[in-house]
């Protein structure tokens, strides 16, 4: 890991208020100046490759349409009909050749222009070249796809270059298709689940079968650009615990575990080509969606791509565990906050993007 910040003295560092983990209003203020604002990951370049395919999300509480036009042109869309306000399309994923709402009949082409609305026809005074779908930022580095609400935003490669300088190491990115997802309703604020993956104190103690695979005397966690790089080396075979694998000609060697702000994170495991993102989205000031997609090199896990599939979910099974504890102890009278070890000098900087966004101390 070449990349090294000099880190803040955090002799006596406090963490960020626990109010900012139960308080209701201090969601709608990071949506307002956080999340409408910053990249968000939508999917790989292999889930929409071809003209006509399409991909839904929400980012911000903004319906969102990724479009790949007969151009080859990617695009995104604020999934959203000119007309009457209706949501256009309303399947996740999918392949057509022109998007049609589905209140009055709207179409629109792939390049989001209008292409016919039916009960306009003929009507004095309408401008069809203004009734095209809003567009919105979407921009591709390293096969991974994200969305911007900020049309003024800093560019993609630019705000994560550290990430983007480190990852690009994997060639086998490009080759990557989606395996499967799996979405699960966390019991916490979204800030929480972010600060257990910015430290590893608790890997020991909490992830037996992680600590007994991976060296944690060589774990590195790294502060770089809007983004924290972590890895390790997998330990010797005659050491190894749960993950057994043989790595003499792996894709991988040494574990990459990659968070980018404000909530979306990365994991590469040792062995064949692998990539999870994982994204929290708050449902609420105390409930968070883990979105994690799981990508692999072929249409089918091998055997050793399984191996990697179920070890990486026990550890997060073990890390909900953790989080939903530590919601119920930001509500109490306890303690109003905590306090930053010198090793937790990633889950600083993530605080400190949090103040200075939300403009708190």
């Amino acid at each position: 890991m070449a990349i090294q910040y000099p880190e803040p003295n955090m002799i006596g560092a406090k963490t960020i208020p626990y109010r900012l983990y139960t308080d209701p209003t201090v969601l709608e203020a990071e949506k307002e100046k956080i999340f409408s604002k910053t990249w968000q990951y939508v999917c790989h370049e292999s889930q929409i490759a071809n003209p006509g395919d399409f991909f839904t999300c929400d980012i911000a509480g903004e319906p969102i349409i990724l479009v790949r036009g007969n151009d080859g042109e990617l695009r995104g869309f604020y999934n959203v009909c000119p007309h009457r306000g209706t949501q256009i399309e309303q399947e996740e994923a999918g392949c057509k050749k022109i998007l049609q709402c589905p209140y009055h009949g709207w179409t629109f082409k792939l390049d989001g222009s209008l292409n016919k609305a039916p009960n306009f026809k003929n009507a004095p005074g309408f401008n069809p070249d203004e009734m095209g779908l809003r567009p919105v930022r979407v921009e591709s580095e390293a096969s991974l796809i994200f969305v911007n609400l900020d049309e003024n935003a800093a560019g993609l490669a630019n705000i994560y270059k550290d990430f983007f300088n480190d990852i690009e190491q994997f060639s086998f990115l490009p080759q990557l298709k989606k395996s499967y997802v799996k979405t699960r309703t966390i019991k916490c604020n979204w800030k929480a689940f972010i600060d257990n993956y910015l430290e590893c104190d608790h890997c020991p103690i909490a992830h037996p079968g992680f600590a007994a695979t991976l060296d944690l005397n060589k774990y590195h966690i790294i502060n770089g650009n809007n983004c924290n790089i972590q890895g390790t080396a997998i330990k010797d075979k005659q050491q190894r615990g749960a993950l057994e694998l043989d790595l003499q000609n792996a894709d991988v060697q040494e574990g990459r575990f990659y968070w980018l702000w404000p909530n979306i994170m990365a994991a590469i495991y040792p062995g064949p080509g692998n990539l999870s993102m994982i994204q929290m989205i708050p449902i609420d000031h105390e409930t968070t969606l883990g979105i994690y997609t799981v990508y692999l090199i072929g249409d089918k896990p091998t055997k050793e791509q399984q191996i990697l599939i179920d070890f990486a979910e026990q550890v997060r099974v073990e890390d909900v565990a953790l989080v939903e504890a530590e919601q119920i102890g930001f509500r109490s009278k306890a303690f109003e906050r905590g306090i930053i070890s010198p090793t937790e000098h990633g889950v600083h900087y993530f605080h400190e993007l949090v103040r200075r966004e939300l403009n708190v101390e």
